[in-house]
This record gives structure tokens, sequence and C-alpha cells, in this order.
């Protein structure tokens, strides 16, 4: 039986492969204030300026490749039941190969009526004012943005409650309710946490830190989780 590796990712995972994060932009993104372009509020105000947004990072995320990291953590498939959450809303983890992917924040190859968030539907393209889903509604992107519930999050409890190894990529650990899920991993699994800056996290246990870049400390992640083979 393969050990259940479960993995956390946020948007340092993907900065390698060119898709920018807030972390790096000072709470800006694209030189956009993020609440006016991740809000229900910046949408009901100007919908339009939303729209135009996504449309760019869904261009962005379509011209980007997945990197080493990426790469890496769907070829540990081999020697483990590799689960991984992501913050991300980018396909660059199911591009390299990994399946077992749940999406916390959404998708931006999805998009969703305004009337019913449960049925989504593919999007390569822009979306604009006045395309409507079946109900009527006009449709937004399947984006999970701040001040929204975020639907998926009772599920990626139930996988971290699962885990055997547990490991955390590229996020900062501060956005909620995301950052939690490390609350719920049983006491004694073994952690790591990857990151640039490794985030301060007194209350965990049992904690392995690769302060390095996602494709580097991935690699050295790789080389630690050869132990548990």
């Amino acid at each position: 039986m393969k050990k259940r590796l479960v993995v956390l990712t946020g948007a340092g995972i993907s900065a390698e492969s060119g898709l920018k994060t807030f972390r790096d932009s000072d709470g800006l993104w694209e030189g956009y204030d993020i609440y006016e372009v991740a809000s229900p509020r910046g949408w009901q105000q100007a919908p339009q300026v939303v729209l135009d947004f996504y449309n760019m990072r869904r261009r962005d995320v379509a011209l980007a490749q997945p990197n080493a990291a990426h790469k890496i953590l769907a070829a540990l498939e081999q020697d483990f039941d590799v689960h991984i959450i992501t913050q991300n809303i980018d396909d660059l983890h199911e591009r390299a190969g990994s399946t077992q992917v749940l999406h916390l924040h959404g998708e931006i190859f999805k998009m969703r009526s305004v009337l019913d968030e449960n049925i989504t539907y593919p999007i390569r393209e822009d979306i604009r004012l006045g395309d409507k889903a079946p109900d009527g509604g006009q449709l937004r992107p399947h984006i999970v943005w701040f001040d929204e519930p975020v639907p998926m999050i009772e599920a990626a409890i139930q996988v971290a409650r699962t885990a055997e190894l547990f490991a955390v990529i590229g996020t900062s650990l501060v956005v909620y309710p995301a950052a939690g899920l490390v609350n719920y991993v049983p006491y004694g699994v073994p952690k790591f946490i990857v990151d640039k800056h490794i985030p301060s996290s007194p209350s965990l246990y049992n904690v392995t830190a690769i302060e390095a870049p996602a494709s580097e400390g991935v690699q050295l992640l790789k080389n630690k989780l050869a132990a548990y083979l």
C-alpha cells in the first residue's frame, strides 16, 4: 500500500511558471486592488472590469507551462498516493500529470451562472457581459472571491485528516480557511513546508522546513520522502 501524501499548494508553486502572486505585488495584481477584481462588491460595482481581469488571467494560464515542481509532484504518484489540495486557479498540476487535484478557490477554465454556483461550464476564451447561462443568469468566472464561502473546504478537510505525510508548498499559510487545513492533519504525521520564506507556524509538530523556491524545494522534498518508501 502506498502511503497517502497530501500536498497543499499555493501561488508560489506557479510563480516559476510566470504566474504572478499576491504576495509578490503588495496586494496589487497586475495593477489592480484585489478587492476591485476578487470580491462580490467589485463584481457589483464594475462587472466588466472583473471580467476583463479574469479574461487576462485565463490567457496567462493558457500560455504558462508546468514547471519542475508540478512535474515532480505528478511523478511522486509512482510511489505515493498523492492528493493535491491547491489554492491556485490554474490547471498546471493537471497538465503536469497529477490525477487527484482539489481546487479550493475555483478554476480559471470554468464559469458559472450568477444564479447557480453548482453547475459549471468549460471556458477557454473570454467571458463577456451579456453572456448568459441556460438559467438566464450572467456568466462569471468559477472563482471563489474574498468574502465568499469556500465550498470545497469540507472535502479538503476530509483529505487532510487522512494524510500519512503532509507537505505545504508555496503558500504563506495566512489565507483562511486554507491555512487552517494543517490543523486537521493527524498530530504525529510528518509535515514538510517548502517556501522561499518559511511562514511561522509555532503550533505545528514534526515539521521539516525547506527554505527554497518551489522547483528546488520540491526536489529536496522528494529526496526526503524517499525515507518513507
